[in-house]
């Protein structure tokens, strides 16, 4: 399929260089197939030679016929003083067996004396060797012209040179590269002006965010001819990152009209991010632009009063669009709107419950006056409507509970108990748990106590724990607030409690989370119960921390 850009993904190659970012020859793997089902059109997968493991990726990759990609090996040029045919990691390039090199050769004439220490013409040799040597193996052969914008900023005549030297052995790209990421997007009109009349190579760009611009820098690039970007998922890289792709890849088709991806994979964008997100070990931003948590969140009454009436008003494209999602959040700021429509999320009709919805409102507003947040705790928000509707009956009634910790020794870890008393329908249950920490403790107590009447709590386990001081110059009689996020495995739901004592505050929202489960499977019927039913038994645990 003809594309007006054509996308190269270096997340497995300039995104691994990224501080906390490291991916396993596994991980490197999945990465590869979900690239290439997004439909990106190059895979760099890593510079062969410069570890064991980015050999064995491309050894592995071998075997894999990719769909829509084309998988490319990453390297230098030759070796001052030496024949292309003789340079070990030349040869390693030709080794990894991809159908694309990428190879970068110097363009500043800083680097030229300072980091080579060649004369101009020998540099100029070396870019032209290499890329005639791979060109001559079959490989198609993508130029990045390293540190090219301050090159061009030193020594433009020169730094043409070297574009010419490689568009004169056959490169079939050349990558114009902002690698210190300190260019204005100003400054791109003319210099790629003066690109466009001194060769005839396609362009690319590849652009650094040291200084906040490399997805700016991207798109101006592309709009004065460009016709090929790289850059990575979610934007990562080395110091401050590279052109992050989840941004310019939506940019470029929903602003400019540029086609990048097969139609309608742009829905898969936010799905992209976080499956990266998740590989990579590093939360997703929320405020990420298009995909993020938030980036389609309404939280103002006015807002969402006019996005009600229509979306345009505060959306600049539809969420679907990249895979995302409204949100309507609830918070001392709503008003009546916001209710309205977050219960309608919910499939809760408040149309003709308008003092209902007024009741919510009030109430809302005075939970979160005493420290309360509904805005990340959804479920709790739909168990105070249900209430408040009368669509909501009691599962159980707490009639205490004690949390006993313990340490004997210094040298001992610390031990946690939990005892609760509840009433189960018209029965008594009193039941005792340890556990790694009180919170812990507290969660397999209470399920314990709810098991043999409900057998799908056992299906529950926490996934996240939160805890936020409300009130830091009350110290340690502060309160608190503990968010609890909790999974069947299929969907997962938050939960909030909020007390002077952080127990306590976790007990109510851990009771939340146990209703609101309870609430979805009598909800869905018979039919969700025996599914629960079915699913192996989970020990409950709060993470690895002790709480």
């Amino acid at each position: 399929m003809k594309k007006d850009v054509y996308i190269y993904d270096t997340t497995l190659r300039d995104g691994e260089q990224g501080e906390f970012v490291s991916y396993s020859l596994e991980d490197k793997v999945r990465i590869a197939h979900r690239l290439d089902e997004f439909g990106v059109d190059y895979i760099e997968g890593g510079w062969p030679g410069s570890n064991p493991k980015a050999m064995q990726f491309f050894d592995r990759m071998k075997n894999v016929k990719l769909r829509h990609a084309k998988l490319a090996a990453f390297g230098s040029t030759r070796r001052k003083d030496c024949k292309p045919g003789n340079d070990p990691q030349i040869l390693t390039l030709i080794e990894a067996g991809t159908p694309v090199v990428t190879i970068f050769g110097k363009t500043w004439d800083l680097h030229v004396r300072e980091a080579l220490r060649v004369s101009p013409e020998e540099n100029l040799a070396m870019i032209f060797e290499s890329v005639e040597y791979l060109k001559g193996r079959g490989r198609e052969v993508i130029y990045d012209a390293e540190h090219f914008f301050d090159g061009f900023k030193s020594n433009p005549e020169y730094a043409l040179e070297t574009l010419k030297a490689a568009e004169r052995a056959g490169a079939s790209c050349l990558v114009l590269c902002d690698t210190n990421g300190g260019t204005m997007p100003t400054e791109i009109p003319a210099i790629l002006k003066r690109v466009r009349e001194a060769v005839r190579a396609p362009l690319g760009m590849h652009t650094h965010n040291d200084a906040g611009m490399a997805v700016a820098n991207t798109i101006m690039g592309v709009a004065e001819g460009a016709v090929h970007v790289q850059g990575t998922m979610n934007g990562y890289g080395e110091r401050c990152g590279n052109a992050d792709l989840i941004q310019v890849i939506p940019n470029l088709e929903l602003k400019y009209n540029k086609r990048c991806l097969p139609p309608g994979h742009l829905k898969q964008l936010t799905q992209m991010a976080h499956f990266i997100a998740e590989v990579a070990n590093i939360a997703p931003d929320p405020r990420q632009p298009y995909v993020g948590q938030t980036v389609f969140a309404h939280k103002g009454g006015i807002h969402v009063s006019a996005v009600r009436r229509n979306p345009l008003t505060y959306e600049h494209i539809p969420p679907e669009t990249v895979g995302n999602r409204r949100r309507v959040l609830v918070s001392e700021l709503s008003g009546q709107s916001n209710v309205f429509s977050k219960a309608e999320e919910m499939g809760i009709d408040l149309s003709k419950a308008s003092d209902e919805a007024k009741r919510v409102v009030k109430q809302v507003k005075a939970l979160e006056a005493e420290g309360y947040q509904f805005e990340g705790a959804e479920a709790s928000f739909e168990l105070l409507v249900k209430k408040a509707l009368g669509q909501h009956r009691s599962f159980f009634e707490l009639q205490g509970f004690r949390v006993i910790t313990s340490r004997w020794g210094p040298d001992s870890p610390s031990y946690a108990e939990a005892i609760v008393r509840l009433k189960v329908n018209g029965e008594d249950r009193h039941c005792v748990a340890d556990g790694d920490g009180p919170v812990n403790a507290l969660d397999r107590a209470l399920r314990k106590a709810l098991v043999q009447d409900y057998p799908e709590v056992e299906t529950v386990h926490l996934t996240d724990f939160k805890v936020r001081v409300l009130d830091t110059k009350a110290g340690t009689a502060a309160k608190v607030r503990v968010m609890i996020e909790s999974s069947d495995s299929e969907k997962s739901w938050t939960t909030v409690g909020v007390s002077e004592n952080i127990i306590e505050a976790s007990y109510a929202a851990l009771v939340d989370s146990v209703d609101y489960q309870l609430l979805k499977v009598e909800e869905e019927g018979p039919k969700a119960k025996r599914k629960a039913a079915r699913k192996p038994t989970k020990k409950t645990k709060t993470g690895g921390k002790k709480r």
